[in-house]
């Protein structure tokens, strides 16, 4: 039978401190909130016991950060797609950033099965002075398992109402899109990362963010194919492919520490499940 699991997270200030509450129905919970870098960021970890989505379950996450505060979400392994015979597997994210919020949003890798069918969507609404950065990385098939990714779809929509829209249908039977030059080029990791805000910044402070994350791309010791750019003047988005999950992870990482502390004055201290 289908699961239909739900997690509902609201970060709200409480004097200098970000505190969370959250409910759940259904297989999602939260691990306990965590502050390494002090009271004013707070920690979590999103827990799916299943470990995977087969045809028919939902993983809903709905996430309201309150002004001024600054929350960070990740998760302790891959959301995996498992094959499917009948109805689609959905994970759904919705993102609602009140005036001043800051949230990251540093889920691990979604890994789409052979034979899945699949639909992976988030959606993030941003107030004034509010920023968010993100990443959503999806990797096809098990090549190092010798599962290659020869049948199933995945559909996928990253959106910033008003700002910035991505979709794609990925399916294992589109060799134009997985193997020509002008798609996936037989990669089959497929990443991107965003730093989104809620007031528009100033061409200069645009100029600063891309210099940074540039140069963290020449430095790549894997040489990724990526590209980073400002479509609009509230974000600024990088997208990679490679033919892993790991180096385009370990990238994705050094960009997050980088924006981090080109943007907000922040120290990269990682998610310690990311230790683990």
């Amino acid at each position: 039978m289908p699961w239909h699991a739900q997690l509902d997270l609201n970060y709200r200030r409480d004097a200098q401190r970000t505190v969370l509450q959250h409910a759940h129905t259904g297989p999602l919970r939260i691990f306990k909130s965590l502050y390494p870098e002090g009271e004013g960021i707070c920690h979590n970890v999103i827990i799916h016991p299943p470990g995977g989505l087969v045809g028919g379950d939902v993983l809903d996450v709905r996430v309201h950060a309150g002004p001024d505060t600054h929350g960070l979400l990740s998760t302790p392994g891959a959301t995996r797609f498992y094959r499917s015979d009948g109805p689609p597997a959905t994970q759904q994210v919705a993102l609602a950033l009140e005036a001043g919020a800051r949230l990251e949003w540093l889920p691990l890798e979604t890994i789409a099965y052979p034979g899945c069918l699949a639909h992976n969507t988030l959606r993030a609404t941003l107030a004034e002075g509010a920023e968010l950065i993100g990443w959503d990385v999806c990797a096809l098939g098990l090549p190092t398992a010798g599962q290659p990714f020869d049948r199933g779809c995945l559909t996928q929509r990253l959106e910033v109402p008003g700002l910035w829209l991505e979709q794609a249908r990925l399916d294992a039977a589109d060799t134009r899109l997985l193997a020509s030059p002008l798609g996936l080029g037989g990669q089959r990791c497929l990443g991107t990362l965003w730093l989104a805000c809620g007031t528009p910044l100033a061409r200069e402070r645009r100029e600063q963010l891309l210099d940074t994350v540039r140069t963290l791309l020449g430095n790549d010791p894997h040489g990724l194919q990526a590209g980073a750019t400002c479509p609009n003047p509230q974000m600024l988005v990088l997208r990679a492919v490679a033919p892993l999950v790991e180096p385009l992870m370990a990238l994705f990482q050094r960009v997050w520490a980088g924006l981090r502390t080109e943007a907000w004055g922040l120290t990269s201290v990682p998610p310690r499940i990311w230790k683990v």
